[in-house]
């Protein structure tokens, strides 16, 4: 892996919380921060396109991240996304045959204890590299083709589609 291109989108892993307005809103991307704190050893590039939850993405969102992809001369990209919709936006990137795709959050906010968001990026990571060319979805420890997943928001988790 030459670079990692990281695309971010908002979601839940850059959510702040903003105790006197009792608001969260999405703050500056966090994987940056994270990659740094794990002194990774590999280049990585980060691309901040968009800042919404996914439940606030649109069609014409989506199509820009695709865009963003198909622009860049990586072969590998991770894209942080809100977990509500990143099923959604993993098939509008479908059909890139010569990319490695893959689409990660949080169920929790990065500058939360206990998120998820760590161990999601070192999957995400690790998936990135060794997987096929490709869209896939790293979450809850596993790797995902989006078209047999969905998120449970009854159990806050992903599951296979049967």
């Amino acid at each position: 892996m030459k670079l990692l291109q990281i695309i971010t989108t908002g979601g839940t892993i850059d959510k702040i919380y903003y105790d006197e307005k009792s608001d969260y809103q999405i703050g500056e991307p966090e994987i940056g921060r994270i990659l740094d704190d794990m002194h990774v050893a590999f280049r990585w590039q980060i691309q901040p396109l968009l800042r919404k939850d996914s439940l606030q993405l649109t069609e014409a969102d989506r199509e820009l991240v695709r865009r963003a992809v198909e622009a860049s001369d990586a072969e590998h990209f991770l894209i942080t996304h809100g977990t509500d919709t990143m099923v959604e936006t993993a098939r509008v990137l479908q059909g890139m045959s010569d990319r490695v795709v893959v689409l990660t959050g949080a169920l929790n906010p990065a500058r939360f204890i206990g998120s998820d968001a760590v161990f999601n990026i070192g999957c995400s990571v690790g998936a990135v590299q060794s997987l096929p060319p490709g869209v896939w979805i790293v979450m809850n420890g596993r790797v995902w083709d989006p078209d047999r997943v969905r998120k449970n928001r009854s159990e806050n988790r992903f599951e296979a589609i049967e």
